[in-house]
């Protein structure tokens, strides 16, 4: 009989993390290497920690090249990648307006209090004038362009992470971060089953557990929800969330409170989800025409299934 996986959870971030693995004597170091992953990831793009790389990248916009390490360089260019695949959708240019907005530190440290100055709040520059150099490991930025990795630096650790897990233990493993979910290598005979709740909490596609609505299993690939209820306050007596209109520099006016999108890797997936708040009643064409498989929630919980997402009675596999 196989072994059944096991299991850590801890909290950082202001979410949740969840890390499986199918060999119990391996948790320990597959932890080891997880937190590895996160405080390099944390040094290198948390606009919430002082002396982060991602400070002295944005403060060199319009001066020329950065010399980035390769761990920041890495982000990077797959925020970039993002926004691209997603037309510009999934925006890491967006760091000014959220600013603007009050998101200036942790969202745990967030406070409802305070006024928003309009004028600074405006459509984002887009990444096209961004300059890679991967063979010096360069980051040019534009005057006026600043980056938050956030939609994107979460979902690259958890695949960089489960990634080096299986490489480095020769394990199955999941990592969940906040949502941001990846496996790699061998996964339980049924596959690792993952519950989806409608309501969720820090935008988390959480364990089998009792919160779930729905249970699905994935032996594969990725798994990543956005969310436009969770990560909110309040500013000049409005409410306000995380995912920006780059069309207007605004939270986005969406009709749906939590995305999930099933993909090949968490960035791939986590880069839809958020494009398809963004999108709105456009997501239930550009998903489809992506060949995505997808789970939108919307205000009302009207669930709305594409690219072969199954039913909830018949917990199914997706990937």
């Amino acid at each position: 009989m196989d072994a059944l996986p096991v299991f850590d959870r801890f909290s950082i971030w202001s979410t949740s993390v969840d890390l499986g693995v199918t060999s119990a004597a391996a948790l320990a170091d597959a932890r080891v290497i997880l937190d590895g992953v996160l405080v390099e990831v944390e040094q290198a793009a948390s606009r919430f920690r002082p002396n982060t790389e991602i400070f002295d990248l944005n403060a060199s916009a319009g001066t020329g090249p950065f010399q980035a390490s390769p761990m920041l360089f890495d982000l990077v260019a797959h925020s970039v990648h993002a926004a691209h695949v997603t037309s510009g959708a999934c925006d890491p240019t967006v760091a000014d307006s959220l600013i603007a907005l009050g998101y200036d530190r942790d969202y745990g440290a967030l406070l409802d209090e305070g006024t928003i100055d309009s004028t600074h709040i405006r459509p984002s520059p887009g990444v096209s004038g961004i300059v890679l150099n991967a063979d010096q490991l360069t980051i040019e930025l534009p005057d006026g362009v600043h980056l938050d990795l956030g939609a994107t630096a979460k979902a690259r650790a958890a695949d960089i992470a489960a990634e080096g897990i299986h490489a480095q233990l020769s394990v199955g493993v999941v990592v969940d971060i906040g949502g941001d979910l990846r496996v790699a290598g061998p996964a339980p005979v049924d596959g690792w089953m993952i519950g989806i709740a409608d309501e969720p909490k820090d935008a988390e596609v959480r364990g089998h557990d009792g919160d779930a609505q729905e249970v699905v299993s994935i032996s594969k690939g990725a798994l990543a929800t956005s969310s436009s209820v969770v990560r909110h306050w309040n500013r000049s007596d409005t409410r306000h969330h995380h995912v920006i209109d780059p069309s207007t520099g605004w939270s986005v006016e969406t009709p749906f409170r939590m995305v999930t999108i099933s993909a090949g890797t968490c960035v791939e997936a986590n880069a839809f989800s958020t494009a398809a708040i963004v999108w709105g009643e456009d997501a239930l064409f550009e998903i489809p025409q992506r060949s995505l498989v997808a789970r939108l929630v919307r205000h009302d919980g009207t669930i709305e299934r594409l690219g072969g997402w199954p039913l909830p009675e018949t917990e199914g596999g997706i990937a």
